[in-house]
């Protein structure tokens, strides 16, 4: 049996659409002497058509710091992580997030009950840059980190099929956030390669700490929901046309058609804000 470090050195280490990597490339030339890795994840893994889609790439440094000219943003990154921003290159759009690696490697861990990390690290990703070697080495490690936190924070039930478990906890992470999906979209994430997760099961189940503890979710509801309105508001100070962004990532995945008025443009803040409780009232976002 493998284990899940060798496991995910493997999976990242699948080629992407050349696009893809080039893109991942220019976003590193942005942060010249702090960016450590890109990493390459979301639904767009699956697609062979990129044209017109938004790519989601994360940015990993060695210090915020060292990565923003602006001593703001360096704190905006440190107290509500990531910074999110929008990216093109190559005729292809992008939004890439920025962590530091002991962030990256904190928040892929149980030592955190943010799941937003490792409920996507958990999903196949691919490392597509890499600084040096030993950067790479970091990366895999914390991605690592991931499946095993995500399946000790739901906890074993008795007589469950690995890929039922598998489901129940993505479902779990979806009912923390302010998401933009579908109710159904927790059992496609699996369905969508169960042979992966299958194969990602033993190895994981295998690396969870004797100590790990499950649930909590009640409170990972409270504390999840706030954060995802705080990064919504500062997304509007630090992501251009992030109102932009957040009505076309709403419509693309809720069906419905929001559109952006003059106003909201001017007060992107006030905006987000506003669109929060009429979406969750709607049930467009859980």
């Amino acid at each position: 049996m493998s284990d899940i470090r060798a496991l995910v050195r493997e999976e990242l280490a699948t080629p992407v659409d050349p696009r893809a990597a080039a893109m991942a490339a220019a976003i590193a030339a942005h942060y010249p002497g702090s960016a450590r890795a890109v990493l390459f994840y979301g639904s767009c893994l699956r697609e062979t058509q990129l044209d017109g889609l938004m790519l989601d790439f994360y940015l990993i440094v060695s210090d915020y710091g060292d990565a923003f000219p602006k001593r703001w943003m360096a704190l905006a990154n440190r107290l509500i992580p990531p910074n999110v921003f929008p990216f093109q290159h190559g005729g292809l759009i992008a939004k890439y997030a920025v962590l530091s690696e002991a962030d990256f490697d904190r928040l892929n861990g149980a030592e955190t009950r943010n799941v937003s990390v490792w409920a996507r690290f958990a999903q196949p990703s691919r490392l597509v840059w890499a600084v040096d070697d030993t950067a790479r080495d970091r990366a895999i490690a914390a991605v690592a980190r991931a499946a095993p936190t995500l399946l000790a924070a739901a906890g074993r039930v008795e007589g469950e099929a690995p890929l039922d478990w598998w489901r129940r906890a993505f479902a779990l992470t979806y009912s923390v956030e302010l998401r933009a999906e579908r109710t159904n979209r927790a059992q496609s994430v699996v369905d969508a390669d169960p042979d992966r997760y299958l194969r990602f099961s033993e190895p994981a189940i295998a690396a969870i700490p004797a100590n790990a503890r499950s649930g909590g979710w009640a409170r990972r509801r409270i504390e999840g929901k706030l954060l995802s309105i705080a990064r919504l508001a500062k997304a509007s100070l630090t992501y251009a046309g992030g109102i932009d962004y957040l009505a076309w990532k709403i419509n693309r995945h809720a069906g419905t058609k929001i559109e952006i008025k003059p106003w909201q443009r001017r007060w992107p803040l006030v905006a987000a804000l506003t669109l929060v409780p009429r979406l969750i009232r709607g049930g467009a976002i859980r």
